[in-house]
């Protein structure tokens, strides 16, 4: 008996897939729109109130809130409340492991840039 001969070509890898490298995962906790904006916003400033980052990312108290509450159970922010003229102030700070997350965030982004220029 002949053997069959398969009829089925074989795919010879492309450029992209003999090269291909699986890129490290995003922190998907900093990737977020609202929580990168309050990192960077934090990043830049010593500290800012609830409302300051509430008028500069144009959110809602709901979303601005779970979003910092994140960051603040990650220990990327703290939050310090208080009261002034008898009205309540939330203020947060960039913590020193919430600036290393944004900056290995930062870093893995500029990696991929360069990657896809190259």
């Amino acid at each position: 008996m002949a053997a069959r001969q398969s009829t089925a070509r074989q795919r010879k890898p492309g450029p992209v897939e003999a090269h291909a490298v699986k890129p490290p995962k995003l922190d998907r906790l900093v990737h977020e729109r609202l929580r990168l904006g309050i990192l960077s916003a934090l990043a830049v400033n010593e500290s800012l109130t609830f409302n300051d980052l509430k008028k500069l990312l144009e959110t809602t108290d709901g979303n601005l809130s779970v979003h910092a509450r994140k960051l603040e159970e990650a220990e990327y922010v703290t939050c310090c409340k208080s009261f002034e003229n008898r009205m309540p102030r939330t203020e947060y700070r960039l913590t020193a492991q919430g600036r290393r997350a944004l900056d290995r965030y930062i870093n893995h982004m500029e990696a991929i840039i360069q990657a896809t220029r190259r």
